[in-house]
């Protein structure tokens, strides 16, 4: 994938496979028999939509901070490094049937559960004609299966739990998918949420997202265990740990998660492992830098999702020409969409449309 010096993270500029890491991309998948084979099953043409995914996600990020470079709007919160943890999970599921309800680091589900790239976009310029008519920068489209993201974090897992029990009440055979980092962990509703969906055993998947830092909090001031495995067992659920910059294990672990719930085995709580590689937002790069040490980013940037996953594919063998010109598809898509909405400027709301659709009524 092209590289953007005045965007991507220094690691990421001059990126080069490691050997070693890219047939450890290839070994994970293969310790897993179940993995194994579900990986095994996908077609050509899904492992290349999963591609896509992860290059969509990568240039909507960069566009949100081209814009901020260029003052279109002050800050903007990214996935970077973390695309296949949201790409794989939303792909496992059944779009059209199923809930995803994203954190604002997961934009990416919203594109892959089927919304314009353009409304998403829209979002950060509160225009007229975005998803929430100019009110809020988180986004969602409920007629595609996405839920607006609550601000506090951790808030999502109780509505996520509540959709779930509204499935398993209805005997449909849906499943609600949410994830919370780290840090959302420790808030009360993201506990008294999980507690629930156990207890009623619904069909609903938690990702903990475990990038080791908490806006400026790193992992280990906060949690005392060294990570998250035991958390499963904790609430009494199944459990799993994923590769979070491997999408096809990301894949593959959701696909199971969401089989178990479709069955009636109650909730799965699923962890993946990876790595913030900027700040909380983009006002805040240098924090980020001065929270870990160099060598850890250096680590994690020999891991970027969508450079292991090239070098998957072309062992498997896809040819450099077919991945440049989906990139070049992707590229294009993205253009148009920033293009379209930073047309809708044209149109911001009417002040005295605040109040419309805030509140339910009944005639």
């Amino acid at each position: 994938m092209k590289r953007f010096p005045a965007f991507d993270p220094p690691e990421y500029v001059d990126w080069k496979p490691d050997h070693a890491l890219v047939r450890s991309f290839r070994a994970t998948l293969e310790a897993d028999p179940d993995r194994a084979a579900i990986v095994q099953a996908l077609s050509r043409e899904a492992k290349l939509e999963l591609y896509r995914g992860l290059v969509r996600a990568r240039l909507h990020d960069i566009e949100l901070k081209r814009w901020v470079r260029t003052g279109v709007i002050s800050k903007a919160w990214l996935g970077t490094g973390e695309e296949a943890t949201t790409v794989g999970p939303v792909h496992a599921l059944e779009r059209g049937k199923d809930i995803v309800a994203p954190m604002i680091r997961n934009a990416a589900a919203c594109c892959e559960m089927g919304m314009p790239i353009a409304d998403m976009l829209r979002a950060y310029l509160a225009t007229a004609d975005s998803p929430s008519g100019g009110r809020d920068l988180h986004v969602g489209s409920f007629s595609d299966g996405v839920l607006q993201p609550i601000s506090h974090v951790g808030d999502m897992v109780p509505v996520i739990t509540g959709i779930a029990l509204t499935f398993k009440i209805k005997k449909e055979a849906r499943v609600a998918l949410t994830w919370l980092g780290d840090g959302s962990t420790k808030t009360a509703a993201a506990h008294e949420g999980t507690n629930l969906a156990a207890v009623q055993r619904v069909p609903a998947i938690f990702i903990i997202e475990n990038n080791q830092v908490a806006l400026g909090t790193r992992l280990e001031q906060h949690h005392l265990p060294a990570d998250f495995k035991d958390w499963p067992s904790s609430y009494g659920v199944w459990g799993a740990v994923f590769d979070g910059n491997n999408v096809l294990d990301a894949y593959a672990a959701t696909r199971i998660a969401a089989e178990r719930c479709r069955s009636g085995n109650g909730p799965a709580l699923l962890i993946a492992e990876t790595f913030r590689m900027g700040g909380h937002a983009t006002h805040d790069e240098r924090e980020a830098r001065e929270t870990f040490p160099a060598e850890l980013f250096t680590t994690w940037g020999k891991r970027d999702p969508i450079g292991l996953y090239e070098e998957y594919l072309k062992e498997d063998g896809v040819s450099a020409k077919v991945l440049a010109d989906l990139e070049g598809d992707v590229t294009a898509d993205v253009e148009r969409a920033a293009a379209a909405a930073l047309a809708s400027r044209e149109k911001m709301p009417d002040g005295r449309t605040a109040l419309e659709g805030v509140y339910a009524s009944r005639n």
